[in-house]
């Protein structure tokens, strides 16, 4: 269990590169001044890592508000991901040249599969080695993938995967996946890490930060990190922002920790599709 950590807590890729443990996700953040502006409160907060997506269609915002000078652009981790309709080697390309542009950055710090769709994996994969070849992108990795889905892509890499963004939180620990991940060494990154909000209402974890001071956000957010999972929260509300970031200047002890994984409902806490039936491309 990782006790100490603070804002600028970073976890290593297997080729050296490092990204932090706290990130603003922007999903359904809305293209334009709201998605630009949680970013800049972000980064004023202390925030070095943003998540956001060729899907999401606020690519151009977040590349204003990192390029704004905030802080050095060197110091801020931006990850990006490659929609399924756009996988195929060449249709990846094209796709990733199009997130630089929107971004408004010479080089992206990672770039993700989106999902597992069947049957283009291993192009698009190839697609993303050649670009993390010619230095476009410091490093690549996926997303929904189930560990079979990542067996199946091994089977053809020159370059592995080093993060798997899956959806996680307390209700759906992923422990599976964690594990996996854990042997191959990737990387585990949470999306909907707090269950769409459905946390704040619960009383286990109401009752850890009640203990601590803190709120049910926070304790969650706590969690992931101290099982080395990187997690990016998301708002558009500035004081959430900050407040979600506030969770450095507590510890959850072991039998917190354990209270908290033993909220593990299954797939029943899935509040997305899951990877191996999701199909809304084809």
């Amino acid at each position: 269990m990782l006790d100490y950590m603070d804002i600028n807590s970073t976890v290593g890729f297997t080729n050296g590169v490092e990204i932090p443990r706290l990130g603003l996700g922007v999903f359904k953040s809305q293209p334009g001044e709201e998605t630009e502006t949680a970013v800049r409160w972000a980064l004023e907060a202390g925030y070095r890592h943003v998540d956001t997506a060729a899907f999401y269609r606020n690519e151009v915002d977040v590349g204003r508000a990192v390029n704004a000078g905030i802080v050095p652009r060197e110091d801020v981790f931006v990850t990006s991901k490659l929609w399924p309709d756009d996988f195929g080697y060449d249709a990846a390309l094209r796709a990733f040249d199009a997130t630089l542009r929107e971004l408004g950055l010479p080089v992206l710090d990672l770039y993700l599969l989106h999902w597992p769709r069947k049957g283009m994996v291993a192009d698009s994969w190839k697609a993303l080695e050649t670009i993390y070849k010619e230095g476009r992108v410091r490093a690549i990795g996926v997303s929904n993938f189930e560990p079979h889905h990542i067996d199946e892509l091994m089977e053809t890499v020159e370059v592995p995967p080093v993060i798997n963004q899956v959806e996680l939180s307390p209700y759906l620990p992923q422990m599976a996946v964690r594990e996996y991940c854990r042997d191959h060494g990737i990387v585990v990154e949470a999306w909907s890490p707090l269950s769409k909000g459905a946390v704040l209402n619960d009383p286990v974890i109401n009752e850890i930060a009640r203990r601590h001071g803190k709120t049910a956000v926070q304790v969650t957010v706590r969690w992931h990190m101290q099982h080395d999972i990187v997690v990016i929260p998301k708002s558009v509300k500035r004081e959430r922002i900050v407040a979600n970031a506030d969770v450095f200047d507590f510890t959850l002890s072991d039998s917190e920790m354990a209270e908290i994984d033993g909220l593990d409902r299954g797939e029943d806490g899935r509040t997305g599709p899951h990877p191996d039936t999701i199909d809304f491309w084809d």
